[in-house]
């Protein structure tokens, strides 16, 4: 893998979810080849989000979350300020994202990475020098 690449919660949300086995796949596999090459970025609100989604809506046990917050935490972590916030609202009025999406794509931006793992934004659409690629499509972006 070239350069850094965030993860964005439905990344670390499918490594749990066997109703998606194609997902849950790939979404391992990605992981690794981050882990490996020590190319992989999460913020403290993707590993929130990840947390919340799999013990509700997954049944994962919170121990279980809690020790793979700690290991996806080994990830480079973005910390968030209020400039973050702010900017994350200015890529909501000028891009028309949600917040949550905005702060996502502002975390990315702020530890230089090349690409953001996400389904849940336009695949392709770039945000400055942040492309955003979704690793689940039946023939993802190059890397």
């Amino acid at each position: 893998m070239n350069g850094r690449s965030f993860l964005d919660s439905n990344v670390l949300v499918y490594t749990d979810d066997p109703r998606h086995p194609e997902k849950q796949r790939s979404a391992i596999e990605l992981l690794s080849r981050c882990r490996r090459s020590n190319t992989g970025v999460v913020s403290a609100q993707v590993l929130q989000e990840y947390f919340v989604v799999v013990t509700r809506k997954l049944g994962v046990e919170q121990a279980l979350a809690r020790r793979k917050v700690e290991l996806f935490g080994q990830f480079s972590t973005v910390k968030t300020g209020v400039d973050d916030i702010l900017a994350a609202i200015d890529l909501c009025r000028l891009h028309g994202v949600h917040f949550w999406d905005a702060l996502v794509i502002r975390s990315a931006q702020q530890a230089g990475c090349r690409r953001l793992f996400s389904e849940d934004l336009q695949c392709g659409r770039r945000f400055d020098s942040v492309e955003i690629v979704n690793p689940f499509a039946p023939e993802p972006l190059a890397e």
